[in-house]
């Protein structure tokens, strides 16, 4: 089958892989290294075939992670570290290129050899502590920032990096390609911003009009590696343009829901990135030269972790920071291997050489997840001696909001809700997918967040973890019920008022979690009776009696027979 079957072997692999390592407790991503390793060329067994066109497809898993990096960024969250991150970086690469340098002649190679070595190991991993830091729930704390701040500039030193290495013999030749692109990437740059801030954002819209998810999803993933591409044609790094494709569209109004969109393709295809990796691993290799590169391993990812933590000490971050900067940014990055193949292609370094950082790299990758998770245990143990310091911040959510109401759909029923908070000085934030609906409720001063309310990263951008109440105005229960579960995982103490059409469905979201549910079409029943008795000229509390009588008859069964559940769930 060649490459399909390839992709179903590796697949399969990582699903058992993924297994072992959620059973062990472990991040998904050790799981899929290891499922490479067994399926490499190295090992027997069932083996992947065409590792090359395997590579290619994972640098799209490296494209689709920096173009969602891209969409969660914004340059008001890159501010509180845009020193370290735009000076302290530089000053890092220099360091750690001198260390690897050090290192690399203390060993006995060669000048140029330990150069290369120095400039490979300055790199960390975006993919890994992406991940890693996702996986560990630490997005979005200031030292996530700091370190996606550093990883940025880091990936942009790869362009540069990529032509003056090969012309270490010729310096001259060097100077004149590097100044070339500069200047093409100079002119792509300013072609990409005119391009995402007057076009891009029209067609988006355009296509999100009709209203289709699939269309929307092929929309977005266009745009993501559809600039991507363009970077490459100018001689710059693919997943670069597609980092810039996802800060432009962060900007518009879709930029959560395309975030929500593109999270699982870009896992399948950073499954296959990972398990690529592990595919690349020679265990014979690891074998034969087991102590220098342990020594590598243990060497390196301790200079890198102490120049990492020294600089976020020396540009006045405290608490936790340098200690999870230092954790967390050890290790060596994918990009080294794209570097590392320049080098042999240009022979400035050997294919043995190559292989032996290869194998470095990937050990430093497999033990980020273990060694960044040691930071809250080693800061825990480390502060019984030390001054105590609170916890970390998160910082900048999308909406700013705290103690406020979120709607869940802005039709008719939202919007009349949203009329009554607005003219009472409440705040809210209406959650909503058609796109007529939010330029209608923009043009009525509401505050209005563009997205599916059932998914995680929408909930995350309307700050549901600080709100108060969140009122589901959709009469489809499946769509309910789907909020009503996402909504519990993210904070388990809110209020939700929920809609049903029937009595079965207000008991299924009675269950899910709803702390009240209303049926409108009763409501308008007693509403109708109450107008009625009126005319009879009954009196008003009589009628409220009455109405309140029938109301209960209705609701009390049903939270009746769900706190009996929650009991007996207890016991």
């Amino acid at each position: 089958m060649g490459i399909a079957g390839d992709i179903v072997i590796i697949v399969i692999a990582a699903l058992f892989g993924g297994l072992v390592a959620q059973a062990l407790k472990q991040p998904l991503i050790l799981g899929y290294i290891l499922a490479g390793v067994v399926v490499g060329p190295y090992t027997g067994g069932v083996t992947v075939v065409d590792i090359n066109n395997i590579e290619k497809l994972a640098e799209i898993g490296v494209a689709l992670l920096l173009f969602t990096l891209g969409l969660e960024f914004s340059l008001r969250e890159l501010r509180p570290v845009r020193k370290i991150a735009i000076i302290g970086t530089p000053i890092q690469i220099v360091l750690t290129t001198a260390f690897g340098y050090g290192i690399g002649r203390w060993i006995g190679w060669d000048w140029i050899p330990s150069l290369w070595f120095g400039a490979l190991i300055s790199l960390s991993s975006t993919m890994v502590i992406l991940k890693t830091l996702d996986n560990q729930g630490m997005i979005g704390t200031l030292s996530s920032r700091v370190m996606i701040g550093m990883l940025l500039v880091q990936d942009l030193a790869v362009v540069p990096m990529l032509i003056v290495l090969p012309q270490l013999s010729n310096p001259k030749t060097g100077l004149a390609i590097l100044g070339l692109a500069t200047v093409k990437a100079s002119i792509f740059l300013m072609f990409v911003i005119v391009l995402g801030t007057r076009i891009i954002p029209r067609m988006i819209k355009f296509v999100a009009k009709w209203n289709s998810r699939e269309l929307f999803l092929v929309a977005i993933t266009a745009m993501g590696l559809g600039i991507g591409y363009g970077t490459y044609l100018f001689g710059l790094s693919f997943a670069f343009g597609a980092f810039l494709a996802g800060i432009l569209l962060s900007e518009s109004d879709f930029g959560s829901q395309a975030l929500s969109d593109i999270i699982p393709l870009r896992d399948i295809f950073s499954l296959l990135f990972f398990t690529s990796i592990g595919m690349l691993l020679n265990p014979r290799l690891l074998l034969n030269h087991l102590g220098l590169v342990l020594f590598l391993v243990l060497i390196v990812m301790l200079g890198k972790g102490l120049i990492f933590a020294a600089l976020s000490r020396l540009f006045h971050y405290r608490n936790v920071i340098p200690l999870a900067t230092g954790l967390g940014l050890s290790q060596v990055g994918e990009f080294s291997f794209v570097l590392g193949r320049v080098g042999v292609a240009t022979q400035s370094i050997s294919s043995a050489f190559y292989s032996q950082i290869l194998t470095m790299t990937i050990i430093t990758m497999l033990l980020t997840p273990l060694i960044s998770g040691m930071t809250a245990p080693l800061y825990a143990f480390f502060g019984r001696w030390l001054k105590a310091y609170p916890s970390e911040p998160f910082y900048f959510h999308k909406t700013n909001l705290r103690d406020h109401f979120i709607i869940a759909g802005g039709g008719r029923v939202g919007r009349y809700v949203a009329t009554v908070l607005h003219r009472m000085g409440i705040p809210f934030v209406i959650v909503e997918y058609n796109t007529m609906r939010v330029d209608e409720l923009k043009a009525s001063g509401f505050n209005v967040l563009f997205g599916d309310a059932g998914k995680e990263v929408i909930l995350r951008a309307a700050d549901v973890s600080r709100a108060k109440l969140l009122l589901i105005t959709t009469p489809v229960t499946i769509v309910s019920k789907a909020i009503i579960i996402q909504t519990r995982k993210l904070n388990p103490h809110i209020n939700i008022i929920a809609r049903a059409e029937s009595v079965e469905e207000m008991q299924v979201l009675q269950g899910a979690g709803a702390t009240h549910v209303i049926q409108p079409e009763f409501e308008a029943g007693l509403e109708f009776a109450r107008g009625a008795l009126l005319h009879l000229d009954i009196p008003a509390e009589q009628i409220e009696q009455y109405t309140d009588s029938v109301r209960n008859e209705l609701y009390r069964p049903i939270y009746a027979s769900n706190e009996t559940d929650s009991e007996s769930h207890v016991d």
